[in-house]
């Protein structure tokens, strides 16, 4: 399978919407409850710095995506914040990785000095794994930051790299 992560493009608004709401129904990872449709997806994703999606290039399919934006404001708006999404049926298969590494690149290029994760979710530990794996840096631990959709509370953790 070969793969590429590329800007997103109206083409993918469908497949990008539908991803999203995958990680937001599955009340895992993501703070979100309200999930997207024909409107509030182009309005989340068209209000972005930048948005990538990982495109397998035989068959065009969306497998993931991820946006990226201004963490905080006026002084603090060199820190970027992201968010990554990638089609339960494509996980395991590195494109997580493939989408942190283009954010890395896109952050730099868009003028952003670091990349804060304000809450990965303790119990992510993929996601744990990858970040520490590409020089990211934990900040410590957010005792029950999270609620799970089963109802109980999960220890978040910060994360930073400079770009």
């Amino acid at each position: 399978m070969s793969i590429r992560v590329r800007k997103f493009e109206e083409k993918d608004m469908e497949s990008m919407v539908s991803i999203w709401n995958e990680v937001v129904e599955e009340g895992v990872a993501y703070p979100q409850l309200d999930l997207l449709d024909e409107k509030t997806g182009p309005a989340l994703f068209g209000r972005q710095t930048y948005c990538g999606v990982a495109e397998e290039m035989d068959s065009g399919e969306i497998l993931g995506l991820y946006i990226l934006h201004p963490n905080n404001v006026g002084r603090c708006g060199h820190i970027s914040n992201a968010s990554y999404a990638v089609k339960s049926s494509a996980r395991g298969k590195h494109i997580g990785e493939l989408l942190v590494k283009d954010s890395l690149v896109q952050g730099k290029s868009c003028g952003f000095r670091i990349l804060q994760f304000n809450a990965v979710v303790r119990t992510n530990r993929a996601a744990c794994h990858l970040y520490e794996k590409l020089g990211f840096k934990k900040l410590g631990v957010i005792p029950g930051g999270f609620l799970m959709k089963d109802g109980h509370y999960e220890d978040i953790c910060p994360y930073y790299r400079e770009l």
